[in-house]
């Protein structure tokens, strides 16, 4: 394994401990980000209080009320939380120009050059948690180890405010009795295979006939074998641009109305529209997804000829998969959202040999409605019919400044 030093920093139960910083009545006390419990929403963050009780991130308001009547919701503020996540990173990066963000409270940093200036992995490590606490009020906790993945795994095993260093030649030991779960790449559907054949920690993975692994993981098999030795050749990537952009509402009532529901996924697409010319990037790949009142998730996509940042073009994407290929058949949706992804090359990197006029117009008029937006703010003026959702609206997203939370 190589002499890299790696930091996984992640922060604690972020978005709650803002809202607890900035009001101390309530320290101590079980607080929900989010999911208001007189609307249909969702739990967007739970300080450590409320964890207890079995409450975690995405779970329904009115769940979790009935787990903890007594909690508190307040309601999320993703651009005070953004703010924050700045003041985080700029410490971050006075350390070591090597840092990749995973979401708006967590990075990857290579420590390795960085040792000469600031001493140890572990110093540096100390030392962030201090600037952090003394400089936001806040608490991180820090992973420390030769690769990503045993960085990760480290700075989950203390929380919050932990400080957690695994060496190369104790990882073994560590990973043997941890469920394979915490392996990166083996989800809940991969989880229950691997249970009918006898494998449920790490050590039985390990011991287990490589043809039976093959069943469950196919062609991923040796990369999940590998990490199951904590052996991760990964980089980190700075400035790693964003994979995918989503946005989504949850109604305060199920919603029917199909020309109610194409306004909601419209707005929402323009929304997704103007990110992605910010991001720099065109998409390829657009997706629609529908929350039924059973909870019945359902997922539809459309790849398109060539990449775009048109909102027009998107937004006619999104509305011939929920008109054609979602199946709805007038059911109720509690939520709709839709995301685009396989972001390709930066706008203007590779013009179009033969320029559409139509295209050019629309992307003219893209540029003069972002313009104005960004002037005199997002509401001032709309492509087509609009209509803001005043309940709960969640933005994803895998760049710097996500509304995703994962601690």
């Amino acid at each position: 394994m190589s002499d890299r030093a790696i930091l996984h920093v992640d922060m604690d139960a972020f978005y709650a401990s803002i809202e607890i910083r900035d009001d101390p009545t309530l320290r101590g006390k079980p607080v929900i980000v989010g999911g208001l419990p007189e609307s249909r929403g969702v739990v967007a963050a739970a300080s450590y209080e409320v964890r207890k009780y079995g409450i975690h991130s995405a779970m329904s308001s009115y769940r979790a009320r009935k787990l903890c009547p007594h909690a508190i919701f307040v309601p999320g503020r993703m651009s005070h939380y953004a703010d924050v996540s700045k003041q985080i990173f700029a410490i971050l990066r006075s350390y070591t120009p090597l840092v990749e963000p995973l979401s708006i409270d967590e990075a990857f940093l290579d420590v390795s050059g960085s040792r000469n200036l600031f001493g140890t992995a572990v110093d540096i490590g100390r030392a962030i948690k201090k600037r952090i606490r003394t400089e936001t009020e806040l608490t991180a906790s820090v992973g420390v180890a030769p690769n990503k993945f045993l960085a990760k795994l480290a700075s989950d095993l203390e929380k919050p405010d932990g400080l957690v260093v695994v060496k190369a030649d104790r990882a073994a030991a560590l990973l043997a009795d941890l469920p394979v779960g915490k392996i990166w790449g083996i989800g809940k559907v991969a989880q229950k295979s691997l249970e009918t054949i006898g494998v449920r920690t790490v050590r039985e993975m390990l011991d287990c006939p490589r043809e039976r692994l093959n069943g469950v993981f196919g062609s991923n098999t040796g990369r999940l074998l590998e990490l199951a030795r904590g052996i991760d050749e990964r980089p980190v990537v700075v400035g790693e641009a964003a994979k995918s952009i989503g946005a989504e509402t949850t109604f305060a009532k199920d919603i029917s109305d199909e020309a109610d529901l194409r306004i909601y996924l419209t707005t929402l697409m323009a929304r997704v529209a103007r990110r992605l010319r910010k991001s720099g990037y065109r998409t390829q790949t657009v997706q629609l997804k529908a929350r039924y009142a059973d909870f019945k998730t359902v997922t539809r996509a459309v790849t398109l000829p060539e990449p775009t940042t048109s909102t027009e073009v998107l937004q006619n994407a999104v509305r011939n998969l929920f008109e054609y290929r979602l199946g709805r058949k007038g059911r109720a949706l509690r939520l709709i959202g839709t995301s685009v992804s396989n972001l390709t090359s930066p706008v203007g990197s590779e013009p179009m040999l033969f320029q559409d006029e139509k295209l050019e117009r629309q992307g003219k008029l893209d540029t003069v409605v972002d313009a104005l937006q960004d002037k005199y703010g997002s509401k001032t003026i709309w492509r087509g019919p609009q209509r803001m959702a005043d309940d709960v609206s969640r933005f994803t997203r895998k760049e710097t400044v996500s509304d995703s939370e994962e601690d």
